[in-house]
């Protein structure tokens, strides 16, 4: 009999009450930040993007990324997710400090073209 209590959650899927504790690291290593939320397609239920919180000291001066959730590989055997985008090019992306975007399809074109990969269209027929 193994000792669970000491060991990690390590399975596939997470509850979205529990994303933020998944910590993102860099292709390098080192710490980035943690989920703060999904963006979730209404009609497939799929996971677009995750939006990253970054930096920050005791809950103030955090930075949000959204980020195509295909520019995340996960790690199992950390349980992380490790960000497969260069640093700078998340830094430098779009981001927001206080108050959150409308994340419409402009956002989302917005982001899309920032990191040059293929969006879900998320417009309501």
């Amino acid at each position: 009999m193994t000792d669970t209590a000491a060991t990690p959650d390590k399975t596939l899927l997470i509850a979205s009450n529990k994303v933020d504790e998944m910590s993102v690291r860099s292709r390098d290593g080192d710490k980035l930040g943690h989920v703060y939320s999904y963006m979730v397609n209404k009609r497939t239920g799929s996971v677009t993007h995750a939006v990253l919180s970054l930096g920050g000291f005791l809950g103030m001066g955090k930075s949000y990324y959204p980020l195509p959730f295909e520019l995340l590989a996960y790690d199992a055997v950390d349980d992380v997710y490790i960000v497969t985008a260069d640093r700078r090019l998340l830094e430098g992306g779009p981001s927001w400090s206080n108050n959150a975007p409308n994340f419409d399809q402009a956002y989302a074109d917005r982001v899309a073209s920032y990191y040059g990969t293929r969006h879900e269209d998320v417009r309501v027929i």
